[in-house]
């Protein structure tokens, strides 16, 4: 059992940020029922390509829903119809929370805030994320990750200096903002258990994005910083936190504490650098940022990047630059079994687990759409008839 097993959540979720946070629900325990719309294909990444997977069966082949999507169920349910509501309210009277990652304006509209459900369930938590919030002049405004990572700063602080601003390489703040999902989920159904009142619980795509400046921007608004782009992805003040070049490829050294750059020193047979007045303390390396450089340069040259980590280990924080494939398939991966086996009706499909857990990750993979719906509706109270007939008029698939 997990620790958050007999926790039923209904996700009115798609694309990345909402499934990515739930995902880590499932993960810890919880029961994960996607509401997807019957006409539209349900949740647009299952037809997301360019890689897909036959043995998963129609509307479940693609490999990037999978990979944000596991062991969760479907119901689809046209929330935009009377019949629908009232299939999605028997749900909710069985359910914990309802999440949803709809663009700010749209959860009111369809009912999903806790002004309607409150009325059908009283202790029902309701967590939105969105691009923008649910109010103020951008409510109605559709965003995604890479848009906010350009509108609150991030892009001007990747890059090389002479290089074009740049993002993250993969889609760090919807992750972030899923994370807060979940945690609003946990948070918010812990309090209505307590006073036996839900509510609702926000957060947006931009306020993650601008939080993850943090100190960046404290020093800003308080002492004038303004953040450079660094040559080799180094770090804006610590000296050294930098990419050095190895025989054979890069590495990563971050001597973020005093202690770490004497012994780095040690390491790479030039101890005296640590007593050179220039390279002493922190205020100094940062003064002489490029002449440090250069001597480090040098000394780093003469080994491998697997040598380096080998003789750094537990002494200076320091890792070789990996490829995805190699990361993949690292003994250390496997070690932390990071990678499980997720079982379809035809084999198995190799997937990533959420970094939060509790026990056994559930190692299923996605269901076809509205797969579980006749069996979840007629658990919440509706009559076969009633499915079939509602069925037939396109309401249910």
């Amino acid at each position: 059992m997990g620790a958050l097993d007999g926790l039923r959540v209904l996700a009115v979720e798609q694309y990345g940020a909402g499934p990515f946070g739930t995902q880590v629900l499932v993960d810890l325990g919880a029961e994960l029922i996607k509401i997807e719309n019957p006409h539209d294909g349900g949740d647009v990444t299952r037809s997301l390509g360019p890689y897909f997977d036959e043995r998963l069966g129609e509307s479940a082949e693609s490999l990037f829903f999978q990979a944000l999507n596991r062991a969760k169920k479907s119901v689809a349910l046209d929330l935009g119809t009377p019949e629908g509501q009232e299939a999605f309210h028997a749900l909710v009277r069985t359910a914990d929370t309802v999440a949803c990652n709809l663009r700010g304006d749209v959860p009111e509209r369809l009912g999903l805030t806790y002004e309607t459900l409150g009325e059908v369930k009283p202790e029902i938590v309701c967590c939105h994320l969105t691009g923008y919030g649910r109010e103020g002049s951008r409510a109605a405004r559709p965003s995604y990750d890479y848009i906010v990572q350009a509108e609150c700063g991030l892009f001007s602080l990747n890059g090389e200096p002479d290089s074009p601003p740049s993002r993250f390489g993969l889609s760090v703040v919807d992750h972030m903002a899923g994370y807060c999902l979940a945690l609003n989920v946990v948070s918010g159904v812990l309090a209505a258990r307590q006073s036996g009142r839900g509510r609702d619980l926000d957060v947006c795509l931009y306020d993650v994005a601008l939080a993850s400046v943090n100190y960046l921007a404290a020093w800003s608004m308080n002492a004038g910083f303004e953040p450079q782009r660094r040559a080799r992805s180094a770090h804006q003040t610590v000296v050294p936190c930098q990419l050095f070049e190895t025989a054979d490829g890069w590495i990563y050294i971050m001597a973020n504490k005093e202690k770490f750059f004497p012994l780095l020193c040690a390491e790479l047979g030039a101890p005296e650098l640590a007593d050179d007045p220039r390279f002493h303390r922190f205020p100094d390396r940062l003064a002489n940022r490029q002449a440090l450089s250069d001597r480090l340069d040098a000394l780093f040259r003469k080994r491998l990047a697997a040598e380096w980590v080998k003789r750094l280990a537990n002494k200076v924080p320091a890792a070789a630059v990996a490829t995805l494939r190699e990361v993949l398939s690292s003994d250390f991966a496997a070690e932390r079994d990071m990678i499980v086996q997720a079982q379809a009706e035809n084999g198995a499909l190799r997937m990533l687990r959420s970094a939060l857990r509790d026990g056994d990750t559930p190692a299923r993979t996605v269901p076809r759409l509205g797969e579980h719906s006749a069996a979840l509706l007629g658990e919440a109270g509706l009559s076969a008839a009633r499915i079939e007939a509602v069925r037939g008029r396109g309401v249910i698939g």
